[in-house]
């Protein structure tokens, strides 16, 4: 199974998130359970400027999460396209079956594959 390379897991409470989620940025993120020390991903996310917002808006839909700050959405953008990737399995197993968007505006591709192209 693929290493996100996010911090976590954490369950996924308001409490929680506001813990150990304490700056405004940017962010890729994951929803799943955690399990005799595997984490089984359902969802791939990100936030373009705040990743502790986003992740409240979730709470209750899963019972962990994972999380990684970045500097700027693009670099959030390109983590949450390796992760959907990388966890999404041959069956397309997440939750969000689409390939995640990219941020309105921009021209940026996915550093995986080329459907932006």
């Amino acid at each position: 199974m693929p290493n996100s390379g996010l911090n976590g897991p954490y369950p996924l409470a308001h409490e929680k998130i506001d813990a150990v989620v304490t700056r405004e940025s940017p962010g890729a993120y994951i929803f799943g359970r955690a399990s005799n020390g595997t984490f089984y991903v359902s969802y791939v996310g990100r936030s373009d400027s705040d990743v502790n917002r986003r992740l409240h808006e979730h709470v209750e839909e899963y019972p962990s999460f994972k999380f990684g700050y970045f500097p700027s959405p693009k670099p959030a953008f390109e983590k949450e396209c390796q992760l959907w990737h990388d966890f999404r399995g041959p069956e397309g197993e997440l939750d969000n079956k689409n390939h995640p968007a990219r941020p309105e505006g921009t021209d940026w591709g996915c550093p995986v594959c080329d459907i932006f192209d």
